[in-house]
């Protein structure tokens, strides 16, 4: 494959080389196999069970260290609302009401959606704001009739002249409204959450990925807001925000597996998903990092058992980590009897859930050191996981590599051959699912920061059929920041309650009670 001279600058300006997009190219013309799962993770079988006593004793470990190491809130928000209104944008621009009644386009477009979003109008945190603006543009909304009505509020909400909501990030949205005409956004919320449990001598750290365009309204919201939530937290908060790198875009192609042009002749690169920020979280330093979503918050009535269970995952990194790092430096002394051996061989087994490879009985007590040591000098990260109520997307699952070799992984369901009736099965009953509700270690048991590029598993990226120009096209998105980027730590699962899983996918969620009592 060659390519023109501009072609190569275009490449090199991205932070790429010839031989990058020659590689991305051949994973296209290659496929990504399907990711083998072996079975779902369960209770006392890859997910921890939690209960009162072991609660209480990850409360107290994390409270009596946590000023003594340092901590981070690492928030992937980056993306706009644009999904969030995806069926009231249908509606802005299809809806003819000379035409039709509302019920008749409701029920001939299944648009359920739409029913909700007017049952609940005036229960969203933006109402009065819509009805503002519309009255200052003169329109009588009372007096209007029902269809109209909504019609007119949702234009004001997406219309670019106007709120123009989806095109903004999600993250400064109005999610919340309290009782002193307070609105909240889910950038506020998170500041709130982190005093409880991201901070240490009075500071809380965060770090948003956004996009660059979005940074001076990220950085005005926190002018806005700042002394309000510093008063009310007695935290101060230190805030960094980075953007997806263009190096870690990915060329797109046409159904052939040729670089797909556009209409000027250069080279389609597109953002590669999730799985680009590994390289925002890998320049970060900081003992705990705690990941959590940007539309994934709660009004102030929940935040203190949110917190809860977010210390509890931290308090079981720490203790993990404690004896990880015993064992390695026994480890580096050279001094581990075969009684010792043992012991890890079984810290390995029953806390980190890593299933040692069958051919480690045969190796001499030098490999089996070199082996243990290799196991547990890694990342770890502690994974929350709520019961499966028929959310999409990934859950834990055992998953078998080439070799067989079991490992847990959180797995996406795209992931997953469902032709294969077996694997279909497994997924179709699996208990668990994934919330994104991570804390990290990302040290060594010498103080050094991991490189966390190095336990990737490039196999489990993700080509998907997009289109442009009205053009098919294929893209291809990097390893899941939580999949496969994460693949190669050592991982656990812990059962977490339901009230830590409260995104906001599409605006009707801003109607469940987790978004909606006042205080």
């Amino acid at each position: 494959m060659s390519f023109t001279e501009n072609d190569i600058k275009q490449i090199k300006a991205k932070g790429l080389t010839v031989d990058d997009v020659k590689k991305q190219i051949n994973i296209f013309e290659a496929g990504i196999p399907f990711t083998n799962i072996a079975n779902a993770a369960t209770l006392n079988d890859g997910i921890m069970a939690l209960n009162e006593i072991s609660i209480k004793k990850y409360v107290t470990l994390f409270e009596a260290e946590k000023n003594n190491i340092s901590l981070l809130k690492f928030v992937p928000a980056s993306g706009a609302a644009t999904r969030m209104f995806k069926f009231l944008f249908q509606f802005v621009n299809e809806y003819k009401p000379n035409e039709q009644s509302l019920n008749s386009y409701i029920n001939k477009n299944g648009l359920k959606d739409l029913s909700l979003f007017m049952v609940g109008l005036e229960k969203f945190p933006f109402y009065k704001q819509v009805l503002e603006l519309l009255k200052s543009k003169g329109i009588a909304f009372e007096t209007l009739p029902t269809h109209e009505k909504i019609w007119q509020f949702a234009k004001a909400m997406l219309d670019k002249n106007q709120l123009n909501f989806g095109n903004q990030p999600k993250g400064l949205l109005p999610f919340h409204e309290y009782k002193n005409n307070h609105i909240s956004t889910a950038f506020e919320e998170h500041l709130y959450e982190a005093a409880l449990y991201a901070s240490s001598d009075g500071l809380a750290k965060l770090h948003f990925t956004i996009s660059q365009v979005y940074e001076d309204k990220f950085s005005k919201e926190f002018k806005r807001i700042q002394d309000h939530v510093e008063e009310n937290t007695n935290v101060k908060f230190d805030i960094s925000f980075s953007y997806q790198q263009q190096s870690t875009d990915t060329v797109a192609v046409t159904l052939d597996h040729k670089p797909f042009r556009k209409a000027d002749g250069s080279i389609l690169f597109r953002p590669s998903g999730h799985g680009a920020l590994l390289k925002n979280l890998n320049a970060l330093d900081a003992d705990i990092i705690f990941v959590k979503n940007i539309d994934n918050v709660v009004v102030k009535k929940y935040k203190d058992e949110v917190a809860k269970y977010k210390i509890v995952l931290a308090g079981i990194l720490l203790e993990l980590q404690n004896k990880t790092f015993e064992f390695l430096k026994q480890l580096d002394r050279n001094d581990a009897s075969d009684s010792s051996l043992k012991t890890i061989e079984d810290f390995l087994t029953e806390e980190l859930s890593v299933k040692i490879s069958t051919e480690y009985i045969k190796y001499s007590d030098r490999y089996k050191k070199k082996y243990l040591k290799e196991k547990l000098n890694r990342p770890i990260r502690i994974c929350g996981m709520v019961k499966n109520e028929g959310e999409p997307g990934g859950g834990p699952f055992w998953v078998k590599d080439q070799n067989s070799n079991q490992s847990l992984q959180i797995v996406e369901s795209a992931q997953i051959n469902l032709k294969d009736k077996k694997q279909k099965a497994i997924l179709e009953n699996a208990t668990h699912f994934n919330p994104v509700d991570l804390v990290c270690g990302v040290k060594n048991y010498k103080g050094e920061k991991f490189d966390l590029e190095n336990y990737v598993d490039h196999s489990a990226a993700f080509i998907s059929s997009k289109t442009q120009m009205g053009k098919d096209l294929k893209a291809l998105e990097l390893p899941g920041l939580w999949n496969g980027s994460m693949a190669h730590w050592n991982t656990i699962f812990v059962e977490v309650p339901i009230i830590t899983f409260n995104p906001v996918k599409t605006v009707n969620d801003l109607l469940k009670a987790p978004h909606q009592i006042k205080e």
